[in-house]
């Protein structure tokens, strides 16, 4: 969970880097928490609900995805792989489960030995 926090806590922060937990974490239980609200919806029709907190998670989750490259020594523009249909999503899912760079690198110190 405090991996979790992290990366709410640099809600909007794009330099440094982010261990595989906090990214991986965050994503997960944003996936619950949306889904949790979607079928919320559904269910008493306070739809808005949602695209309130997609609202609130969008910059916390471009900062925690371009923190996670920098942890592999990538360029956040490497979120570009993204618009490519079909192979860009899996070049960009294998670039963030990627282990990271041991030590420091040019994004910043490590944040596994930071913890």
């Amino acid at each position: 969970m405090e991996a979790y926090l992290e990366a709410w806590k640099k809600y909007a922060v794009f330099d440094g880097r982010a261990s595989r937990p906090e990214f991986w974490l965050f994503y997960l239980i944003n996936l619950v928490v949306t889904a949790a609200l979607a079928l919320f919806g559904v269910m008493t029709g306070l739809h808005f609900l949602l695209a309130i907190y997609d609202i609130a998670v969008f910059l916390p989750s471009w900062a925690v995805e371009v923190r996670r490259l920098h942890d592999t020594g990538r360029s956040g523009w490497n979120m570009l792989w993204a618009f490519l249909p079909v192979i860009g999503w899996i070049v960009l899912i294998v670039f963030l489960a990627e282990k990271g760079h041991a030590g420091q690198n040019q994004y910043g110190p490590d944040p596994r030995q930071a913890a």
